[in-house]
């Protein structure tokens, strides 16, 4: 099973059914994505303050869960 569209009774698109592992794979990207954007959006706010790989993680996955 591929894409599939759902429509209105004018033909219209209104909806998408996508098989699950389709589905898990455009989650993934999208939290990649967010996680680049988190970095460019600390990167803009660099004042000289360095913190560990590890503690960018956290702050990221703290983000993300207020984002929810």
């Amino acid at each position: 099973m591929e894409t599939q569209f759902l429509t209105d009774e004018k033909g219209n698109r209104t909806a998408v059914v996508l098989p699950i592992k389709k589905y898990n794979k455009l989650i993934e990207k999208l939290e990649d994505l967010e996680d680049v954007r988190l970095y460019d959006e600390a990167k803009k706010e660099d004042d000289g303050y360095r913190i560990s790989i590890d503690e960018a993680f956290k702050i990221i996955e703290e983000k993300r869960k207020l984002a929810k």
